[in-house]
């Protein structure tokens, strides 16, 4: 029992080094989407922004930080079945297409409000 902690301790903390700093890449690519949404539809987009729609903002990048922490029930599952090296690759494949979905809903939610 003692050997199952160990590994789940340096599984997490392997997880946790490695996906935490590309959490601000992954929140930079949703921010950037809505910085070009106001700007391009700017000046109509000035006349939609009030303080409930930044509200909602807020609520929704929370929602999308919850879902961002979902890559760390994958990221446990993969080093707990012994796929370590082709997880090294695997890895940067999972943040762009996890940040690429999340960029396309985020295009969709924000061209609505928009």
């Amino acid at each position: 029992m003692t050997d199952l902690f160990s590994r789940l301790s340096t599984y997490v903390a392997n997880a946790l080094r490695y996906w935490e700093p590309r959490r601000l890449i992954y929140n930079g690519a949703l921010a950037a989407v809505v910085l070009a949404h106001v700007v391009l539809g700017w000046p109509a987009s000035r006349e939609r922004l009030s303080v409930d729609l930044v509200l909602g903002f807020f609520i929704l990048a929370v929602v999308a930080n919850v879902a961002y922490s979902v890559v760390y029930v994958v990221d446990l599952f993969v080093q707990f079945s012994g796929l370590d090296r082709p997880w090294r690759v695997g890895r940067p494949v999972l943040l762009f297409i996890g940040t690429a979905f999340a960029a396309i809903i985020t295009h969709f939610v924000v061209g609505g409000e928009f």
